[in-house]
């Protein structure tokens, strides 16, 4: 057995799962800790022993924290060399001990781990979670707010919930995503009056404005509904090929037929297939 005096590999939570029972579990576990940064894993008394198949299957290629699982016959011993630790539970529990909340929990790790303490959270036993003299190894609690009528989590989801509690307390900004959409630049009021004058133009050209004294009051719906919209330059030049594709086609003369809306440098490709179609 290893002690727990060897130095962490990365800063983090240290992850500890009280006599897990599956490997699949402990395998889902430790995808769950990969996704947010964390691959310290510990595992007092494991029902079905380690190293697991089961488990390293399960952790859908987080090899690295699987590969790094170190097995402790107590608690005690596995904790020992922590500075702070959590201990997950959705029961009360009898004594003084401060409860958090997953939100809370996480900063109070954070600020901990920056201060240069070693922590780590306890999970408990998937039946049953964690016996009260357990949770009195831990300095504080946490728990989730769960329907109180099932409030019992899968052991994975739980170390999901705090590793990305974990992951959110560092982030400069709790908004901050990996990647983001392209920045679209507003368009010009100039381009917008464009848009509504080919618009305009092509649905007077097929009557839509009528009776005709009701024009001006169709155009000013027409232009709120298409300023409303905030629309940017990219986005108002497809638009403006939709009308454009509707101005110019329809069922009866579709687009590459040699209609006369038919781009001229296509009308040889167009009279090709009429001329198989007519073969």
């Amino acid at each position: 057995m290893p002690t727990a005096n060897e130095p962490a590999n990365t800063a983090g939570p240290a992850i500890i799962l009280v006599e897990p029972q599956l490997g699949e579990n402990i395998g889902m576990v430790a995808r769950a800790m990969a996704n947010f940064g964390l691959s310290e894993l510990r595992l007092v008394n494991p029902r079905d022993g380690w190293p697991s198949e089961k488990a390293r299957a399960a952790a859908s290629r987080a090899d690295h924290v699987i590969d790094a699982t170190k097995v402790f016959d107590d608690l005690a011993s596995a904790v020992a060399d922590l500075n702070f630790v959590f201990a997950t539970t959705a029961r009360e529990r009898d004594g003084f001990k401060p409860v958090r909340g997953p939100v809370e929990a996480g900063r109070a790790l954070r600020a901990n781990d920056q201060a240069g303490l070693r922590t780590g959270i306890l999970f408990g036993r998937e039946r049953f979670g964690l016996y009260n003299d357990e949770v009195g190894l831990a300095d504080e609690i946490v728990t989730f707010p769960v329907d109180p009528s099932f409030s019992s989590l899968n052991i994975a989801q739980a170390v999901l919930l705090m590793s990305y509690e974990w992951m959110k307390s560092g982030l400069a900004e709790e908004t901050a995503t990996n990647f983001s959409g392209p920045e679209l630049v507003p368009a010009t009021k100039e381009q917008l009056h464009s848009l509504f004058a080919y618009l305009e133009g092509a649905l007077e050209a097929r009557g839509y404005f009528r009776p005709e004294e009701k024009k001006p009051k169709m155009v000013d719906n027409l232009r709120a509904v298409l300023t409303r919209a905030g629309f940017a330059e990219p986005e108002l030049k497809v638009l403006r090929g939709i009308i454009s594709s509707l101005d110019r086609f329809s069922p009866a003369m579709p687009r590459g037929d040699g209609s006369p809306g038919d781009d001229p440098r296509r009308l040889p490709a167009a009279r090709g297939r009429a001329a198989a179609k007519e073969s």
